[in-house]
């Protein structure tokens, strides 16, 4: 969290992360694809991504990564 405050990000992933718990599909985030495929991404810049799993029996989300882009997880 660190690093999102140091560059003004964080607030905007703060609101995304509690857009996420009223949506966990919102029609800005992305499904990935190939070995991604149970994986969402959702755009922070142009830079960032938050990357995220839905685990919908247990109705929790996973963060994966808030900080670079999903290739380099």
């Amino acid at each position: 969290m660190l690093k999102l405050k140091a560059v003004k990000l964080l607030d905007k992933v703060k609101n995304l992360l509690e857009a996420l718990a009223h949506n966990a599909t919102p029609e800005y985030s992305k499904k990935l694809l190939g070995n991604w495929s149970n994986k969402h991404s959702i755009r922070i810049n142009d830079k960032h991504r938050l990357v995220y799993e839905i685990y919908e029996d247990t109705k929790i989300i996973k963060i994966l990564s808030m900080w670079s882009h999903y290739e380099n997880l």
